[in-house]
Formats: C-alpha cells, sequence, structure tokens
C-alpha cells in the first residue's frame, strides 16, 4: 500500500526553503525593506560565494561519510602562496595552476592518512588544518602580503554585465558538481560509499579510490576558494580563510546532507549556503555583534544536525513499519 505524502514528508523535503523565505520576509521587515534591495541581494550572493564554492567540495565528503577540517586552512595557504608568486611577478595563469595544483596534492595527503593509514577524518583532516595553518605563517612570515598587480582581481571583484564575478564562478562549480555527483557512475560511487561502504567495496568499486577523489575535490576548490578571497580584497593574510569551516559544514548539513553520509543533494546545499549568507547579512542590517553571531550560527548547526537525526530516526520507523 502507498503511504500518503503528509506534512512531515512536506517539511522534511522542502523546509529548509522555508527557512530561508521566512528568514527572508522576517529581516524584510525589521530593515523596513532595506533587506530586498538589490544592492544588497547582489552584496549577499557575493558573501556566500566562498562559502558556496567551498560547500560544494565538502558536500561529496560528507555524502561518504567523512569530514574536512582543513578546508578553511587549505584556503588560506592557497590565498598567501598565490599572493607570494604574484608578488614575485610569476604570470597569473601559472600561479592559479600552481596554486590549485597544491591544494590538490593538500586533499589528497588528507585520503593518504585516511585510507592508507586508516586515521579516522576529524583527526586526520584536524591536524591537517592545524599543520597547513602554519605553513600559511611561514609562508608569509606572519605578515600580510600585498602590492601586486595581477589580473587575478578580477576574480573577485569583476562584473560580467550586472553580476559579480565570484557569483559566477560558484554558480559553475555548482553546476559542475551536481553534474558530476548526480549523472556520473563516480556520483553513484560516492552516495554507495556513504549509504554503506562496505557493500560497496564487496560490489568492487574501490573505496579508496572515491575517497581519493572526494578529497582532492574539497582540496581543490578550498584552492579556488582561497584565490577568491585574494581577489576580493588585493591582499594575503595567514588567517584567511580561518572559521570558514564552520560556515561551510552548516551551510552542508542545513542544506540537507546528512552528516551519516550516503544521503543529500548538491543542489538543496545552495539553499543552505544563501540562508548562512542572509542570516549573517540580516543581522548586520541589525547591528549585531558578532559574538551574538557566532553563538546564532553555533545553534543553527545544531539545530541542522538535530533535525537531521530526527529525520533519520523517523526514516528506520517508516521502514520497520
Amino acid at each position: 500500500m502507498k503511504r500518503e505524502f503528509g506534512f512531515r514528508d512536506i517539511l522534511a523535503t522542502y523546509g529548509i526553503l522555508i527557512v530561508l523565505i521566512a528568514l527572508s520576509i522576517a529581516f524584510a521587515v525589521m530593515t523596513s525593506g532595506q533587506f530586498f534591495s538589490i544592492k544588497n541581494i547582489f552584496n549577499i550572493l557575493k558573501q556566500v560565494a566562498v562559502v558556496g564554492i567551498m560547500s560544494v567540495g565538502m558536500t561529496m565528503v560528507l555524502l561518504t561519510a567523512g569530514i574536512d577540517l582543513s578546508i578553511g586552512s587549505i584556503a588560506g595557504v592557497g590565498c598567501v602562496l598565490a599572493a607570494a608568486l604574484l608578488l614575485k611577478g610569476i604570470n597569473v595563469y601559472l600561479v592559479v595552476l600552481a596554486v590549485l595544483g597544491i591544494t590538490t596534492v593538500a586533499g589528497l595527503l588528507n585520503a593518504f592518512f585516511i585510507n592508507e593509514l586508516q586515521i579516522p577524518p576529524l583527526i586526520t583532516t584536524l591536524a591537517m588544518m592545524t599543520s597547513i595553518r602554519g605553513v600559511a605563517y611561514l609562508i608569509t612570515g606572519g605578515m600580510p602580503i600585498f602590492g601586486f598587480k595581477s589580473d587575478i582581481l578580477f576574480l573577485g571583484q569583476g562584473y560580467v554585465g550586472f553580476i559579480p564575478v565570484p557569483v559566477i564562478v560558484m554558480v559553475i562549480v555548482f553546476i559542475i558538481g551536481i553534474v558530476f555527483v548526480q549523472n556520473t557512475r563516480y556520483g553513484r560511487y560516492i552516495y554507495g560509499v556513504g549509504g554503506n561502504e562496505e557493500a560497496t567495496r564487496l560490489s568492487g568499486i574501490s573505496v579508496k579510490k572515491i575517497k581519493y577523489i572526494v578529497y582532492s575535490i574539497s582540496g581543490l576548490l578550498s584552492g579556488l576558494a582561497g584565490m577568491v578571497m585574494l581577489a576580493r580584497i588585493n591582499s594575503g593574510t595567514p588567517k584567511m580563510g580561518q572559521g570558514y569551516e564552520m560556515d561551510v559544514i552548516t551551510a552542508v548539513v542545513l542544506g540537507g546532507v546528512s552528516i551519516s553520509g550516503g544521503e543529500g543533494r548538491l543542489g538543496f546545499v545552495i539553499v543552505g549556503v544563501l540562508i548562512m549568507g542572509v542570516l549573517t547579512n540580516g543581522l548586520i542590517l541589525l547591528n549585531v555583534q558578532e559574538y551574538v553571531q557566532w553563538v546564532i550560527k553555533g545553534l543553527a548547526l545544531i539545530a541542522a544536525v538535530g533535525f537531521d537525526r530526527f529525520i533519520q530516526k523517523r526514516r528506520i520507523k517508516v521502514i520497520a513499519v
């Protein structure tokens, strides 16, 4: 007998979109319509571009039941490395290739420790987060790098028509990510690893290979995000990207990706990213202190994980019935 699609099912499927609309309306009312100005909307999109780019890689990692806490540090080292190379007058295209290559290797190192040494992803990426942040300080000597002139600034400050380039980059990354995850066999394997790693292995799929792929993609996109940050402020500092892992994980989990792996859609992650942007922007417009914003973001992550657990338990009950 076919089960009816009830209110709880609607809430589970579209609840995140309802939250985004409700938040937007609330901030519009509290800011006397200032929130919905065209300038502010594009400002929100520019603000979430970096988090959005990194969230695509994080989504793939979480779908395999892993986690990557090193993304902020990898973005930071990519940022300062690009700044240092540009300051030496190296061609911008060579700099981009070099930085993306190095940050991809950082992601591969994460996968190596997880696959070959059997170190849990949480510990591996936590250690890498600290180590790579140290590398950023070694590159800069603890001081910001600035004074270079390069076409890379277009990546963070340019416009195509009236659309900011960072927004275009984020949209392209999401499109490629969605096609990869939902329309390729590797995408199916990613879901398989997160859903049941042992069954996936027994079916002849290389679980190690899939983990190498997702963590290298996470490193690659973190490096791209780092260069967007560099281009936005025209300066590379060793603290760049610090704390971004929190915003990215919150956005991805808000977007419906299960922390247990194997479940979630990259298309809904876009909504999670927008919620984080709307929340931050709205609180700034209301002159809410930054420390209070941290509290609210932390509670948002707890709420998202709690909701994920609730949905998981409910589905288990439905299957049992």
